[in-house]
């Protein structure tokens, strides 16, 4: 099945008014625009904060250093993992 979407009214509006909005407020949108992408396509991409939060982790744990439970589990959340 082909399906073709097109961007309603409402979206078109809103996102036409985004490039007068402060930095922060934008990026809030992207992120939450990534996080539906994600649920939508079942693919999460990294951002660069992100990225370098677990390459930071990997690098630790390879060096011998640990994480407590309750930092794992603040991460888990944090992807929507139970």
């Amino acid at each position: 099945m082909n399906y073709t979407y097109r961007m309603n009214r409402h979206t078109k509006e809103i996102l036409g008014r985004v490039e007068t909005w402060p930095e922060e407020d934008q990026a809030e949108l992207a992120e939450v625009a990534r996080e539906i992408e994600a649920r939508r396509s079942g693919v999460y991409i990294l951002n660069k904060e992100e990225e370098a939060a677990i390459r930071e982790a990997l690098a630790e744990l390879d060096s011998g250093q640990s994480v407590s439970e309750e930092d794992m589990a603040a991460v888990w959340k944090r992807f929507g993992v139970p």
